[in-house]
This record gives structure tokens, sequence and C-alpha cells, in this order.
């Protein structure tokens, strides 16, 4: 169920005044709250993010569609970097990136600001525009990303749209950490397919793709994350946490607030609407190297200067962080 922020309109004058005035200075205090969190000893731990970072391509933006592509706007992509320099994470998973030279232009932009990348992968399905990829300041020590995926609708045969970006980063010998970028088809409507099916359908790729890598290889540390496009209780999210009987393959959703104690992560503006469709789910291994307390939703008054998605912050321990307490998770009827 799409959530809606409370409306400032049916204040009188006078009140939304203030409203807007405290609103400033607990702003001010909530981005101090938040550097404090990233900006926390970081010793035996890692910060991890995701970003959907909105056509950061080349594309048609004007709303006759005359086929004049052009890039990002140019204070879109200053405040995405702004963003992210507060945040300061050592990986970086995007959706809504376009080609290697679009990588190579966000890459450029972070390393100008001090944040440098050395270790990158881009990875794409069958749609040619909108890709996914993944910053790391830690070698990549394996490549795994689906490219080619497909399913059935009735007689159709449709390509997993953005495909599944699969890497293992290696923190240290200890510590190998393997990302699963995902970006589901969105919830607009095409007239090729029914698009909620569409988006189920690729739900149950990445969810084979996870029972997959478990059978395999039990013991890795998994982290799936990005921009899912559908609500808690639905069907693909459902599919993707697998089946909790099952704790070897099954992923748990990590809960996150933004300092307001809001969960919303993409902003419709034309209906006025708020909802949380960014997602990050660890496996039974992974799981007790999140740190709860300083993993959180990343919140600024000017979010939608940049993207209509908000980022994704995970401390991840390097150690084993079972004594923390944790959020309880309702569980999926």
């Amino acid at each position: 169920m799409i959530s809606r922020l409370p409306s400032q309109r049916i204040l009188r004058r006078p009140a939304a005044v203030l409203v807007a005035f405290f609103l400033c200075l607990g702003g001010t205090a909530n981005l101090n709250a938040q550097a404090e969190k990233t900006e926390a000893s970081r010793e035996d731990a890692i910060v991890f993010c995701s970003y959907n970072l909105k056509n950061w391509l080349m594309m048609d933006r004007t709303f006759k569609k005359t086929g004049n592509l052009t890039g990002k706007p140019e204070k879109e992509k200053a405040k995405v970097i702004e963003f992210l320099k507060a945040i300061h994470p050592d990986v970086l998973g995007v959706c809504e990136i376009g080609s290697d030279d679009d990588v190579a232009d966000l890459k450029k932009r972070l390393a100008d600001v001090g944040l440098d990348y050395p270790f990158t992968e881009r990875a794409h399905g069958g749609d040619p525009v909108r890709a996914l990829a993944l910053l790391s300041k830690f070698p990549i020590t394996a490549r795994n990303s689906q490219t080619s995926l497909s399913y059935q609708l009735g007689e159709l045969t449709l390509p997993f749209q953005r495909g599944i970006l699969d890497v293992t980063i290696e923190v240290n010998p200890q510590f190998k950490l393997r990302c699963l970028g995902v970006h589901l088809k969105s919830m607009r409507t095409i007239p090729e397919a029914d698009q909620a099916l569409m988006r189920r359908n690729e739900a149950y790729l990445v969810r084979k793709h996870v029972k997959g890598i478990m059978k395999a290889e039990p013991g890795t540390k998994l982290l799936a994350y990005g921009d899912f496009n559908d609500h808690p209780k639905n069907d693909p999210i459902v599919a993707i946490r697998g089946d909790r009987a099952v704790p070897e393959n099954s992923l748990s959703d990590v809960p996150l607030r933004d300092v307001n104690g809001l969960v919303w992560t993409h902003s419709y503006e034309w209906e006025d609407s708020y909802s949380r469709l960014d997602y990050a789910f660890v496996n039974r291994a992974l799981h007790p190297h999140v740190s709860f307390r300083r993993s959180y939703i990343f919140w600024d008054k000017d979010f939608d200067k940049a993207s209509d998605h908000r980022p994704l912050v995970l401390q991840l321990s390097l150690k084993s962080t079972k004594a923390e307490p944790k959020k309880a998770e309702p569980v999926a009827k």
C-alpha cells in the first residue's frame, strides 16, 4: 500500500511558517545525526550504499519525445555527488545508469570529491538503455552477472530487463561479500505484457539465482540490493525473501528508517505518493554482520533534486554483531 506524507497545505499560514522553521532546525540536526553515523569509527566495518540514480544516462527528456538524447541534468548529478560524499560508501551499487561512459563519468565525479573506486562492474539485461553498476574500493575477485536471462508469459519470451549484477568483493582474506544488484520491472504499463507479471517472473529468476548460489557455496555472505519496484507484502518481494522454513536459502529484509523514522524510499511526484520500493536483503551468513544501529535511509530535504529515490546505507561489521539487539521483522503471511 502506498504511504503518503502529511500535507502542510491544510495548515494555516502562521502554523505553516512555524512548522517550516522547526523543520529547518530539525533538518540540520538530522543531517548531523546522519554524519555521525557515517563518520563513526569504521575500524573493522565497511559502508555499503544502494542508490537508484534516476536516469544517469542518455535519453529523450522532452515531453513530446523529439528524439533528442541528453544526459542527466548537471544540477541533478551535482546533488547525487553531494549526497554520496556525505555517505562516503566503501561500496556503491547503483540502478538506472547507462553506458560505460556514464559509469566513467560517475567515477570521475566521485574521485573529484575524494571518493576513489578502482574496481567496477556494469551489468545489463534486455533493456539496452538502463543498466546496473557497482563501484568498490575493494578488489572484485569473481564476476557472475546474469545478462541473458528470460522467461515465458504465454507465447511470449521476455528478457529480464536489467539482469542481475553479481560480483564477489574481497574486503580482506577472511571477509568476502557477494553482491547481487537488482532492478525489477517498473510499475509503468506497457503494451507488450502485464507489468506485474513481468516483475513477478523477474523476481522468480532472482530467487532461482540465490538458491543456486547457496547450494553451491553455503557459507557465502550474500547481499541482494536495489530497486525492486514493489511493496513489502506483494508477490515479488515474498519470492525474493524465499521460504523462511528453509533458512539456508531464505533472505532477510534489513529494516531501515531515516532520521525521522520514515521508511519510504521512492517519491512519485505526479501522484504525491511515497513508497518503499528499494530494499537490502541479507542471507543467514551475512545477517550477524549487519550493524542495524548504523544502517539507515539517507535523508535530505532536497532529495528530489538528485533522484526520485533515496539512498540505502548499510554498515557491515567484519566481525559478527550477534550481541547487538535487532528489530524484529514481521512474518509475511
